[in-house]
């Protein structure tokens, strides 16, 4: 157990949903301290019961906590965590700063995590969008070794933050009454449309957001051949990330057979009966860890390919529960010495 916890952005949303997850987890510590800017420092929060002012994040803060949990805009990680490090506290880190650092590990518990054990005080939590597709991938890459993997993400709004989903529900709204709205964050309409590109321009034609899940699939799996052809659309829904995804194997994997393996790991659910009409959608699977699978079907254009339908809340598996699973893992590994 870590004597002393901190949470790093604690008044966000995904720094929410991890001060929730806590609680209902029953996550073990003797004194916990909430870490925000100076736009929140000084607030009230409620915890188990107990009022707690939220602190100005500083290198001070750091002073006696042994874990940190953060989920913070880049520029804030590549600041604090070092901070924390110096002071002998590990870090688990929502943000991309520190994920393709090759001193810091990128964990998903249920795929590496004897990785989280290897950490230099900075352990990473994937992006939202690698992170459900990844855990799908796992069992069929150990059943029959995954070559080739295309990906087409349907994001929602939430994962562009607070902001991104007060941009859908107002720009719904102006849209429904014929008036203008000015958005905060897309740099096109979402309402009744979606938007073909999710962060910057970066390599010969793909996104940012997309280079992530290229680059970070192959640092998961510790393996630099499987290759990765995504593309990342916004779309409007509020929340859960949605992903068509088509594998390529080595051994080929039919659709029974896949459906079994799904089936048979831990954090995935599958729905899959396309006669009744069953299969994951963002709105049924909000408010839950798992990631949903349905869809499953052998790829008729290729002899060892295999599609399906992925499902997943952005801010609950591809960012809160993540980040504190990697703490229950350390916690495990202290409690084992």
């Amino acid at each position: 157990m870590f004597d002393s916890i901190a949470i790093v952005g604690a008044t966000g949303a995904v720094g929410t949903l991890i001060r929730q997850m806590l609680e209902e987890r029953n996550f073990p510590y003797e004194k916990i301290t909430f870490l925000a800017s100076e736009r929140s420092a000084g607030t009230k929060i409620t915890f188990k019961g107990e009022d707690h002012t939220v602190e100005l994040l500083r290198p001070e803060a750091f002073e006696g906590i042994d874990l940190a949990i953060g989920s913070t805009p880049d520029p804030v990680a590549a600041e604090f965590c070092p901070w924390a490090v110096e002071r002998n506290c590990i870090v688990v880190d929502e943000s991309g700063y520190w994920r393709m650092d090759p001193k810091v590990p990128l964990v998903v518990p249920e795929i590496n995590p004897d990785a989280a054990l290897n950490h230099q005080g900075i352990i990473a939590s994937p992006n939202c969008s690698t992170t459900q597709m990844v855990l799908a991938m796992k069992p069929l890459h150990d059943a029959g070794i995954i070559r080739r993997v295309i990906v087409s993400t349907y994001q929602a709004t939430s994962g562009a933050g607070v902001q991104g989903q007060e941009d859908l529900v107002a720009g719904s709204r102006a849209f429904l009454e014929n008036e203008d709205y000015k958005y905060q964050v897309f740099a096109h309409p979402i309402a009744f449309n979606l938007i073909p590109q999710i962060g910057s321009a970066k390599h010969e034609g793909y996104t940012s957001e997309e280079m992530k899940m290229v680059f970070e699939t192959q640092k998961i799996f510790g393996d630099d051949s499987i290759q990765v052809c995504p593309t990342c659309v916004r779309v409007p829904v509020e929340n859960c990330h949605s992903e068509s995804i088509l594998v390529e194997t080595e051994k080929k994997i039919t659709a029974a057979e896949a459906r079994e393996l799904f089936a048979a790991t831990p954090g995935i659910k599958v729905i899959d009966n396309l006669a009744a009409g069953e299969y994951p959608m963002p709105a049924d699977c909000s408010g839950d860890d798992a990631v949903f699978i349905g869809r499953i079907r052998e790829d008729l254009s290729c002899d060892n390919g295999l599609a399906f339908w992925c499902v997943s809340d952005n801010l609950r598996k591809g960012a809160a529960t993540n980040a504190v699973q990697i703490a229950e893992l350390l916690v495990r590994s202290q409690a084992a010495v």
